[in-house]
Order: structure tokens, then sequence, then C-alpha cells
């Protein structure tokens, strides 16, 4: 299974002029931890997740209805392509402390959002069908 696959059937997104409470409201309809902030082109130019809302929003008097989420969210945004393993994204993930990660095509358009859930449910669904395997062949 490629990375791609594990990710949701359609990425949470916002567009660049999009508020802090468009990209808020966004993640909690879609039950997500992040979304990707994109261009006109849909080129991935920024991600806006719950860490920023904790790190740069909750204590400061910015009103999320009022600020654009380009003043929020992070940049630049460390991606994969579709040539990124789950061990690779994965690694990357543990390693930089991120839960989620976009997946882009060669011109940096969004293909999909890969979380760290996603990745994990897909290895524990392997583990799953080998150990029924196991059992299948034991019994």
């Amino acid at each position: 299974m490629n990375i791609l696959e594990m990710c949701d059937s359609e990425a949470a997104v916002v567009p660049l002029g999009a508020t802090v409470e468009l990209a808020i409201r966004t993640m909690l309809d879609r039950h997500v931890g992040a979304v990707a902030v994109i261009d006109e082109n849909q080129r991935v130019a920024g991600i806006f997740t719950e860490r920023d809302v904790l790190r740069k929003l909750s204590l400061g008097e910015k009103d999320p209805r009022k600020i654009s989420v380009t003043e929020i969210m992070t940049t630049p945004v460390e991606m994969a392509t579709r040539a990124t393993t789950a061990g690779e994204a994965l690694a990357t993930m543990v390693e930089r402390h991120y839960r989620h990660l976009p997946i882009v095509d060669d011109d940096g358009r969004l293909l999909g959002m890969l979380s760290i859930r996603n990745v994990l449910e897909a290895k524990v669904d392997t583990l799953t069908r080998q150990l029924d395997q196991a059992r299948s062949v034991v019994l």
C-alpha cells in the first residue's frame, strides 16, 4: 500500500485567503488536526495545525475571524511524494514531531494529507492480516 492510499479520501484544505476561523471550522467539521493551505493552482503554500492554534493563537488577543490563515500557518512545509514509502514518511513524522504530512505531485500540488493515524491504522491492518494468516496455517 502506498502512502497516498493510506490518506483520507479527500484532504482537508483552505485557500490562501481564508481566515483562521475558516481553517479551524474546517478542521472541526472534518475531524482532522490539520488543513493544507493551498494557492489557486492547488499548490501547498502552508499547513495549519492544532499546534499552530495552541502556539500562535490561543494566548494572544487576535480574533480568528479577522486574521488570515497565512499569518498563523506553518511554512515552509515538509512534504512527501508518491515515491515516499510509508516507512520514510513515518520516520520523518516521528523524527520531526509532525502528525501530518502533505503528499504532493512534482509541481507541489496537493494529492493527499497523510496523518500518523493513517500510517498506524494501515500498520495495524497489515499486522492483523498477517496474524490471521499465521493462525490459519497453524490450525
